[in-house]
């Protein structure tokens, strides 16, 4: 089945928009907060050249958004689906960073739900790698209802091998929280 990873998906707080190129420069004053970076696993990120290729992989994804707050209409972080295997049915979310003003407003769980409820009637399983060392992202997907599954070696977009946690959320398991 055929999906659109780059949906526009709107919610009264926040708008996902497909992530374009000209959005850089808005974007990157956001990545440029070391801050922004200290948990995840290339905390090098908010160096200019590291983020910009950070941005080409996300725009070379094909499923990556730039977030956006409705009441000031600024650009507040970054996030996108990846890695779709039809055969397995299954789709994962991530690459996901926030202005540091933004940590703790529940502002990751909304757009994580309202990413959730567009993907799931194409996919049985949503998957997350999260770093070994982001106890945030880890604390905050699973308090989604999404279970630890593994731990692996990831190589991210032109990075090396970093190690990370796979979690999982399956749509029967999503239907009984949201339900």
């Amino acid at each position: 089945m055929n999906v659109n990873l780059q949906p526009v998906l709107e919610h009264e707080q926040y708008l996902l928009l497909p992530l374009q190129a000209d959005d850089f420069e808005e974007l990157y004053a956001v990545a440029s907060d070391p801050k922004v970076w200290e948990q995840h696993p290339n905390k090098e990120r908010w160096r200019r050249d590291v983020f910009t290729n950070f941005f080409e992989g996300a725009l070379n994804s094909g499923g990556a958004f730039k977030v956006i707050d409705k009441d000031s209409m600024a650009v507040i972080g970054c996030t996108r689906f990846y890695d779709r295997e039809p055969l397995d049915d299954s789709i994962h979310i991530g690459y996901t960073f926030y202005a540091t003003n933004y940590w703790g407003s529940g502002a990751n769980h909304v757009v994580k739900r309202m990413m959730l409820a567009y993907i799931f009637p194409y996919v049985s399983k949503v998957l997350f790698h999260i770093g070994a060392e982001n106890l945030r992202s880890q604390i905050s997907i699973e308090r989604l209802g999404a279970i630890k599954i593994d731990e692996k070696e990831v190589a991210y977009y032109g990075e090396g091998m970093k190690k990370n946690f796979i979690y999982i959320i399956e749509k029967s398991n999503w239907q009984k929280l949201e339900g």
